[in-house]
């Protein structure tokens, strides 16, 4: 088994890449726009964002749930090119501020560059580890994340800084996968399924277990479908109050 660090450098050096092999071409842009209608964003909210933003990356629709207000402060953990981040900074609106963390040198590049491109000027991408947030305490009123947790090593440790950063009553909206039975050890060590969401996920009551663990109640799952791998892994969107 890998620790924690040689899992991090392997899911670092699997996003960079991405970002490498994406154009933004017509073709890669219709492949990206396809996956994520898939998972539930509409064409009006795939237009709303700078090209290049969206790589099809997600496996559900977090802001749809997260009932975003004017003039609330939004962090994206794992934010990547900026898709949800943008969506998030279109509904709170100028008095509002969305903050974007990534530990991907080459997606905080791409991130900021679509910020530019869109004009956006109440948001920022902070370089940090979602274990340990760049963030003070409740310095945010909404937490939105998109098929990342799953690749953090220490997803207890993610719950617990998410905690943290929440203002009191605030809430966290998220999309990831889970396990709905144990995985083989093969499909544990493979790296290209350990950066493809899929080897470092945990069991679902094991996840929602860990975040009832870390403060956070009134837990509810909104949907759930069946994953890359159907046999063994599920895509859920769910909320959770501070």
């Amino acid at each position: 088994m890998k620790n924690s660090k040689q899992i991090k450098q392997i899911v670092k050096k699997s996003y960079a890449n991405i970002t490498k092999s994406s154009c933004g071409c017509c073709c890669s842009n219709k492949t990206a726009q396809r996956q994520s209608g898939q998972m539930g964003y509409s064409d009006d909210e795939m237009n709303q964002v700078p090209e290049g933003s969206n790589l099809g990356l997600g496996c559900g629709n977090p802001v749809a749930i997260a009932s975003l207000k004017p003039g609330e402060t939004v962090l994206d953990l794992g934010s990547g090119a900026g898709f949800d981040t943008f969506l998030a900074v279109k509904k709170v609106g100028k008095t509002g501020r969305v903050i974007g963390v990534d530990m991907t040198d080459e997606m905080l590049e791409k991130a900021r560059e679509n910020a530019k491109k869109g004009g956006f000027d109440n948001v920022e991408f902070r370089k940090g580890d979602i274990e340990d947030l760049p963030l003070e305490d409740e310095e945010v009123d909404v937490v939105i994340s998109n098929c990342v947790i799953n690749l953090a090593p220490d997803k207890e440790r993610v719950f617990r800084e998410t905690y943290r950063v929440l203002k009191p009553g605030g809430r966290l909206m998220v999309s990831d996968v889970v396990l709905t039975k144990p995985l083989p050890v093969e499909i544990k060590n493979d790296e290209k399924l350990l950066s493809g969401c899929v080897a470092g996920a945990i069991l679902k009551q094991n996840y929602l277990k860990l975040l009832e663990q870390s403060g956070f109640s009134k837990i509810t799952v909104h949907k759930e479908t069946p994953g890359f791998l159907k046999d063994y892994t599920a895509s859920i969107t769910f909320s959770a109050f501070k």
